[in-house]
């Protein structure tokens, strides 16, 4: 069976390392047909948006995509793509995986975690309001009109959305994940114990699907809390689950414990399609210099395979990333245990010493 794939290589750095990705992927024996569209700076410049409708289209189609990077303003300008496309196709699942890797430099050995995180609601639906502005004042009238807790009328306004729909359905893909992979345990995390509706119905929807899966231990902790007990001890956890913003946080706090976002691989998941994608920018100062390091992307294209059922292929694409990292010379500069540069390997010689240990 050949797998038509989506194909976005995404700004900066992202066409360099996807195109690393795809001929990994493409060692594996397993067929590819990609279908190249462009999202992101490029598709701008190109075709004047962001995330043109050919793109959505076209993950819609083939329903699997392959994502580079791609660059968001920070408090200025068009908001993130990846948030867009993650609303426009309901990829309401975003799946972080953190294994530490033998070579990697990282302060933590022996970290094996999964976190799950709620893509849609939560404090990222994109609802706010600017200060001074009519409809944050009028806004915030009606609010004080009706809470005990008056909110200054020259406030900036956002909304957190939570749901009992959104939060069960996050809840199970986090156990139906456990119970396919042979985890043992799903925490979920949350504040409840100061935002009692929002939080507390995420928390009350969890244990509620707990229930359902009686083979699975289940547990809850205070997102405080859990990021001190993951700095502590975190081999007594396993799949963590929470809402958008916290699982923004902890993901990449997991992704530091095992050396760094260029490690981390991702993926976003829905009812119908799924894209995946490395967590780390678009890095536009090292662009087209053949020096970043593809292994987020690889190993994100490691969950592709496994997505679409090709656990064997999955498993040698993990295993050579792991041996030529261990082995530590055929690495780009920032997996050298000297960080000399003069002696590292590009993105492309990487990327040919992955496909040569398969």
């Amino acid at each position: 069976m050949t797998y038509t794939v989506t194909l976005i290589p995404g700004d900066g750095i992202g066409p360099e390392v996807t195109e690393a990705a795809r001929r990994v992927l493409e060692a594996t024996g397993v067929p590819f047909q990609w279908d190249l569209r462009q999202a992101g700076v490029v598709a701008l410049e190109s075709e004047g948006e962001l995330l043109p409708a050919a793109t959505l289209d076209s993950i819609r189609t083939n329903r699997i995509g392959l994502k580079g990077p791609m660059t968001t303003p920070i408090g200025k300008g068009f908001r993130s793509v990846n948030v867009a496309l993650r609303h426009e196709l309901g990829l309401y699942a975003n799946l972080r995986p953190g294994r530490t890797i033998q070579g990697v430099q990282s302060v933590f050995d022996h970290v094996d975690l999964v976190v799950v995180r709620e893509n849609i609601e939560d404090s990222y639906i994109g609802v706010e309001f600017d200060t001074g502005t009519e409809d944050a004042r009028h806004l915030i009238g009606e609010i004080n009109a009706r809470s005990a807790k008056k909110i200054p009328m020259d406030a900036s306004i956002g909304l957190k959305q939570i749901t009992d729909e959104g939060s069960r359905r996050i809840v199970k893909f986090a156990f139906e994940y456990a119970r396919q992979n042979g985890r043992k345990l799903v925490t979920a995390v949350h504040k409840a114990n100061i935002m009692k509706f929002t939080d507390g119905l995420f928390l009350r929807v969890a244990q509620e699907v707990a229930e359902e899966y009686p083979d699975i231990q289940f547990n809850d902790r205070i997102i405080d809390n859990m990021c001190m007990q993951l700095m502590q001890k975190p081999s007594q956890y396993d799949v963590l689950v929470m809402p958008n913003l916290y699982g923004d946080i902890v993901s990449d706090l997991v992704s530091g414990m095992i050396g760094g976002l260029g490690v981390a691989p991702g993926g976003n998941i829905g009812p119908d399609s799924a894209v995946f994608e490395p967590i780390h920018g678009s890095a536009p100062s090292h662009a087209g210099k053949n020096e970043a390091n593809p292994t987020a992307m690889i190993l994100s294209g490691a969950l592709l395979l496994r997505h679409i059922g090709e656990q064997a292929a999955a498993e040698r694409v993990e295993a050579a990333v792991a041996r030529v990292i261990g082995d530590g010379q055929q690495v780009t500069y920032d997996l050298r245990q000297d960080r000399d540069a003069s002696k590292a390997a590009g993105t492309t010689g990487m990327a040919d010493a992955v496909i040569a240990a398969l």
